[in-house]
């Protein structure tokens, strides 16, 4: 799952990498990303059709 910046409405700066793992060592999928969103508190909500979970990202302690 990647960070895209945007200003006007089109790209402007490289993708950034936010949630990473999803293949094993062998590339093998242990998940599967296949749709976001963003909950009332600001949270990122993921889902992985592999795993058939709903995964809640929030900020670090501290980080924001």
């Amino acid at each position: 799952v990647v960070f895209v910046p945007f200003s006007g409405g089109h790209p402007n700066g490289m993708a950034q990498d936010v949630v990473t793992g999803f293949l094993n060592d062998k590339g093998e999928a242990r998940g599967r990303p296949v749709g976001v969103a963003v909950d009332k508190s600001g949270a990122l909500l993921i889902a992985d059709d592999v795993g058939n979970t709903v995964w809640r990202v929030t900020a670090a302690p501290g980080s924001t």
